[in-house]
């Protein structure tokens, strides 16, 4: 036998193993690797929703086809004092009902995580210990059957005191989470706000050093183009290439020529005009934005603050000139 047909039958019996391992049925493995299996990292696009609010008549987070059209849903917050509102309830419900919810959202290709910190906490300005607080969200995420963990953090103070310890304690708190919740197996995303990307505008960098420094630990950036003033992120134009003179090379596309992963940058928007400050875009006119990004080569997909005010018709809608439901 020639070296070229040793060689080919190798190829060809190689192949084939490899299709038959990745053809098998989730139902076909162990458990455990089921449970690897359906947390593996999704492609793009990300459709990402948030739940805070108590919702009537629910208990736990809402029947899959409440949803259709999203495939990320964030159980906000756990904080550093323990789960609140959604991330509470969640724990409330038991275990037999996290199990039955979490098979549901698992066969409807829905991950369900949880949001860490939020508006109401400041974890490098109140003193807490990144490694040590990475720990416990891990350990929070792996003990309650989640998917991997959203991290909202909103430390203003910190990254405007410009000393670099804001950047610090994310990079030192993002490499232990790395560290117990394994890429490929956990998700991990941050929420920062777009301003925080603006060059320059920030003595540590803000979170370009935060991408420089452990940006390829994190899966994508669920970046909030709004609460930023008025008529910041409000137009297409502003929202995908150009930003105001306030947040200078904020926008979508000039983000990514900072240097941060144009492919990670999903953009994030309120439901409605009460779910925010500002920054509200209706359905319709975000859906050409999207349409405008994607012609352009994004594909990152989109965010929403919050159900139930986005649920299955917001996203469709949202979607409908990019990736239809």
């Amino acid at each position: 036998m020639s070296s070229k047909t040793l060689a080919a039958l190798v190829l060809f019996f190689t192949v084939t193993h490899l299709s038959s391992v990745f053809s098998l049925p989730v139902e076909g493995l162990s458990s455990s690797a089921q449970s690897i299996f359906t947390r593996a990292t999704p492609a793009a696009p990300h459709f990402v929703v948030y739940s805070d609010q108590w919702v009537s008549g629910e208990n736990g987070p809402p029947a899959v086809s409440a949803i259709d059209g999203f495939n990320v849903f964030a159980l906000s917050f756990l904080l550093t004092s323990g789960p609140a509102d959604q991330a509470e309830e969640w724990v409330e419900i038991g275990a037999s009902s996290r199990s039955s919810i979490k098979s549901q959202y698992a066969n409807a290709g829905i991950k369900l995580i949880v949001s860490a910190f939020g508006s109401t906490d400041a974890p490098t300005s109140s003193g807490a210990d990144a490694v040590s607080t990475a720990n416990t969200i891990a350990a929070w995420v792996k003990e309650y059957d989640l998917d991997g963990v959203d991290i909202d953090y909103e430390d203003f103070n910190a990254i405007d005191k410009g000393d670099g310890s804001a950047e610090t304690w994310l990079s030192d708190f993002t490499t232990q989470l790395r560290t117990e919740l394994p890429q490929g197996q956990y998700l991990l995303t941050h929420a920062p706000v777009a301003p925080w990307f603006s060059p320059g505008k920030f003595g540590g960098g803000a979170y370009l050093t935060v991408d420089k420094n452990v940006g390829s630990l994190i899966d994508w950036y669920n970046v909030q183009f709004y609460n930023q003033g008025t008529s910041e992120y409000t137009t297409c134009s502003g929202l995908l290439t150009t930003s105001s003179s306030t947040w200078p090379e904020s926008a979508l596309f000039q983000i990514a020529a900072s240097g941060v992963d144009l492919d990670k940058l999903v953009i994030g928007k309120p439901a409605t005009s009460s779910d925010a400050s500002n920054g509200y875009i209706a359905p319709a006119t975000l859906a050409s934005c999207l349409s405008q990004a994607k012609t352009q080569g994004w594909d990152a997909g989109a965010m929403v603050w919050e159900f139930p005010d986005a649920a299955a018709s917001w996203i469709s809608s949202v979607r409908s000139d990019s990736w239809p439901v």
